[in-house]
């Protein structure tokens, strides 16, 4: 062991006489420690929240959207989806219908979002339909609704022509929390209100249409759950009487990281009277907020780091005080005041890293806990999501270590500049 390090490891082994010096040592490496953990553990609750988003975000919605810009929507979509599907780092498209509507059952009414699409192209760009956890998403797919008709006219006042018209009714998808608000269930009958209406002489009427929900999804994200509804593609031309148009065609891309720059070429194959939008636009409020969050909270949170820096300064300089005597002693014996000055800097060194590393510890098993075991539960309706997500990166690890192991060694510096400034023949003029 080096010379400095081995006197600056005796120091710190308070004596009965230093036991306040020892005292508040300890406090100081408390205080790292807990400084520390607090950094690692808010780093992953950010991480958490931003991964956690990001990860339904994606899953819910397709990384880039076409639009026509003033037009009611696309009417050649067939071919223009073919084409763009060509287009380099396009991995699927798929064509969808995005309208305002009113969903009701019996008294209880709820606004929603009605999206209307074809599953087998959805499941390509979007994870959605995978979240139906009560019902199936299958009948999605199914073509029954002409024969359910003709069964219904063989025999319609029987209870068969009853099933057969219930069977009839084409399907829809409901959010969990907006199934609870309607209490629908699987085989419940919605009424699904539009409000572009037909022109009639008694002025526009809204039109409206019967829908059986055979599914209900659940995808952890509130703001789906409690106002996305799913029909079929052609239900939903002919619910807003749109005939063979769409309102945006989906894609999904091999680098979510350049969808800006893939947006913009789309948009360009497209040719004008089209825009794009991508995931990163719609949400750029969402990711700049989490992102200043992260800079407050580092900041924040770091002046515990700062405060049992201003412990080690001062448990530094006592120590200087108190070992007066001894720092003389060795000066006169040929210690270099370099070496004094490295003896109190490997002291405070020494405190940073023991604190540093119980701090990581502490930290990383916190967030391992939360994250696992989801300790920490939130409002949906407020947060989007039911539990506080943990997401530790060691990159978090190693930069907090860094700066906690900074600011002790900068605490140093003064105590061992004054060490290093005692004389001998003063220091012992009345020994």
């Amino acid at each position: 062991m080096r010379f400095e390090l081995f006197v600056a490891a005796r120091y710190l082994r308070a004596k009965r006489r230093q036991a306040v010096i020892g005292v508040i040592t300890g406090i100081s490496i408390a205080g790292v420690a807990a400084g520390v953990a607090s950094l690692v553990v808010a780093l992953a609750i950010n991480n958490g929240f931003r991964q956690d988003l990001q990860d339904r975000l994606l899953g819910s919605t397709s990384h880039i959207n076409l639009l026509r810009i003033q037009s009611d929507g696309i009417s050649d979509w067939h071919l223009l989806m073919d084409r763009l599907s060509k287009e380099p780092h396009i991995v699927a498209a798929a064509p969808a219908i995005y309208e305002q509507v009113l969903i009701s059952r019996g008294p209880r009414a709820r606004g929603a979002v009605l999206k209307g699409m074809i599953p087998s192209e959805e499941r390509k760009v979007s994870d959605l339909l995978k979240s139906v956890t009560i019902g199936s998403a299958d009948a999605l797919d199914s073509k029954n609704a002409a024969e359910g008709a003709t069964q219904t006219s063989q025999s319609p006042t029987d209870l068969q022509g009853v099933e057969n018209r219930i069977a009839a009714m084409p399907p829809i998808i409901l959010g969990k929390d907006m199934a609870d608000e309607l209490g629908a269930t699987v085989g419940s009958i919605v009424l699904v209100t539009s409000p572009q209406g037909e022109l009639t002489p008694f002025g526009i009427v809204p039109k409206y249409d019967r829908f059986r929900v055979v599914g209900i999804f659940d995808s952890g994200f509130f703001d789906y759950d409690s106002s996305w509804a799913f029909i079929r593609l052609s239900d939903a031309q002919q619910l807003f009487g749109l005939g063979d148009l769409v309102s945006v065609l989906e894609f999904k891309v091999d680098d979510i990281y350049k969808a800006d720059l893939i947006s913009k070429e789309i948009e360009q194959a497209a040719g004008k009277g089209f825009m794009t939008t991508n995931w990163m636009e719609q949400n750029k409020p969402l990711f700049r907020a989490l992102r200043l969050e992260r800079l407050v909270t580092f900041i924040t949170i770091g002046l515990i780091v700062f405060v049992a820096a201003l412990n080690i300064l001062i448990s530094l300089t006592m120590m200087v005080m108190e070992k007066t005597r001894d720092i003389a002693v060795l000066i006169s014996m040929g210690t270099r005041k370099s070496q004094v000055r490295r003896i109190f800097i490997a002291q405070g060194v020494l405190i940073g890293v023991v604190g540093t590393a119980i701090g990581l510890v502490l930290g990383y098993a916190l967030s391992f806990a939360g994250g696992h075991y989801h300790l920490l539960s939130l409002a949906p309706e407020v947060y989007s999501i039911d539990y506080v997500p943990f997401a530790p990166r060691a990159m978090d690890g190693v930069l907090v270590a860094l700066v906690a192991i900074s600011i002790s060694l900068i605490a140093t510096i003064y105590p061992s500049w004054s060490a290093a400034r005692i004389l001998p023949a003063e220091a012992l003029r009345y020994e």
